[in-house]
């Protein structure tokens, strides 16, 4: 079995759906997070955020959007790209400044879809009111990217995440009456999780319905909490055989219906106290793969927990 049919891979949904290559361009706007406002933010989470590829926040959007669209077309020889709001919490900022950021971005001719990443607790109505207008108005696909990470909500307030479980469900909940998909961003191997989390994870997100999920290998960066931790040793992170495990079993358990747009962080090691292990995402990701095939394992496998699964019984 090849690794197109083990698992329902982003790049291949892009494929069938637009008919040719499609590829993020991350933008970067000068926000903040509600966390970092109540305290120093989530453990994991550096001073920049996440938007380790995006131009600085000081450049005007058409101007980020061009130089990223510019390098990556010459690169993957794409034309057609979504516009991705990247780092720190996308939703968190004045509504009419939200739509005008939008709307900056909507402009451009080779922009097939919006994608906004923020948090299950900066989801409302109003702000989904403006996705769908820029969405009615320029014929774009609108994805919104919530930060999960884990469903222990033992775990969420470990890593000081400042929301539990029920603002997720109800963030999905939400967003289910627009016409948006919603991807679900994962960390399958934080300190305080173990596999039944990671299954769990799985049986949650196909529970409810979500889109795409987009996994993160647990990566540490320098003068983090997490660091802190890290170093002193209050913390450890399971082996690469273990995470490989998990994410193996987070597959089987979900949904095949659910798109999968990332298995593997990638951050640059200059940045991070730890990263896969040492090892390139790549390698990991043929590991993974090989793994599977070896054990006849494939996403959905074990799909079959729902719509009244223990009335089988009878």
């Amino acid at each position: 079995m090849n690794e197109q049919m083990l698992y329902n891979k982003y790049s291949k949904f892009l494929q069938n759906k637009y008919g040719e290559k499609i590829y993020k361009l991350p933008i970067n706007l000068p926000l903040t997070c509600p966390n970092r406002i109540q305290g120093s933010g989530c453990s994991f989470c550096a001073e920049v955020g996440t938007g380790f590829e995006a131009c600085d926040a000081t450049v005007p959007i058409p101007e980020q959007m061009k130089r990223t669209k510019d390098l990556i077309g010459r690169k993957y020889k794409a034309n057609k790209f979504i516009a991705y709001f990247q780092n720190y919490t996308n939703t968190f900022m004045p509504l009419e400044k939200f739509r005008d950021c939008l709307e900056e971005a909507a402009l451009d001719a080779d922009v097939i879809g919006i994608s906004i990443s923020t948090r299950p607790d900066c989801v409302r109505d109003d702000y989904l009111e403006v996705l769908k207008e820029i969405q009615e108005k320029y014929h774009l696909d609108i994805t919104v990217e919530l930060g999960l990470q884990s469903v222990n909500y033992h775990t969420l307030d470990a890593i000081d995440r400042g929301h539990g479980l029920a603002e997720f469900i109800d963030a999905v909940w939400h967003i289910q009456k627009y016409p948006f998909f919603i991807c679900t961003h994962v960390i399958l191997n934080l300190p305080q999780d173990t596999m039944r989390d990671a299954v769990e994870t799985a049986r949650v997100l196909s529970a409810l319905q979500v889109h795409i999920v987009k996994l993160h290998s647990l990566y540490i960066a320098k003068n983090t909490k997490l660091s802190k931790q890290y170093k002193d040793g209050t913390i450890t992170i399971c082996s690469k055989e273990e995470y490989l495990e998990r994410v193996i079993a987070f597959l089987e358990h979900l949904s095949p219906e659910i798109v999968v747009e990332r298995l593997f962080s990638r951050v640059p090691e200059d940045d991070a106290e730890f990263s896969n292990w040492n090892t390139s995402w790549w390698k990991l990701q043929d590991e993974l793969i090989q793994k599977m095939q070896d054990t006849d394992a494939y996403q959905g496998k074990k799909f079959n927990y729902l719509n009244g699964s223990a009335l089988r019984k009878l």
